[in-house]
């Protein structure tokens, strides 16, 4: 037999939702590798993704949400404003609190990175019935806000 053997989960200490876990978001991580031509690193594109999907956020709110420490989520918007993909604006009287949102550059970018998630639905759609994407669509969103509280 060439190349490595499967072990099954049992015997290297883990669980097979724990490797299913772990393959799911290696895939993923390989998938949104090929999509970013710009060089926009993991914090940043989080960044991104957490903007277009939660809309627009005061910066300590958007660390806190992807759970990274404030300087952490500054230096990323400072790249992310340079390269034009997101902007900042005073919230309210109190010019020092700002909001952070997308710019139309930031859109097309996460546009164009919209296509391999798309992708990555008709892969699954393929595999899916129909009753099996509901029901797989309320795991991951379990499984994501239960992730989630960790972070809390």
């Amino acid at each position: 037999m060439t190349g490595p053997q499967a072990v099954p989960a049992q015997q290297h200490g883990t669980t097979d939702l724990e490797d299913a876990l772990s393959h799911l978001q290696c895939v993923l991580v390989a998938r949104r590798t090929r999509t970013n031509p710009e060089g926009i690193n993991w914090q940043q594109y989080d960044v991104l993704e957490m903007l277009r999907i939660r809309g627009a956020m005061s910066p300590s709110v958007l660390s806190e949400s992807l759970g990274v420490s404030r300087q952490t989520a500054s230096k990323a918007l400072r790249v992310l404003k340079d390269l034009e993909l997101v902007e900042q604006a005073a919230l309210g009287e109190d010019k020092r609190e700002q909001t952070t949102s997308l710019t139309s550059k930031g859109h097309a970018f996460l546009a164009t990175a919209a296509r391999s998630r798309r992708e990555n639905v008709r892969a699954a759609a393929e595999v899916l019935s129909p009753g099996e994407q509901a029901m797989f669509t309320e795991m991951c969103q379990k499984v994501a806000a239960s992730i989630d509280t960790l972070l809390h």
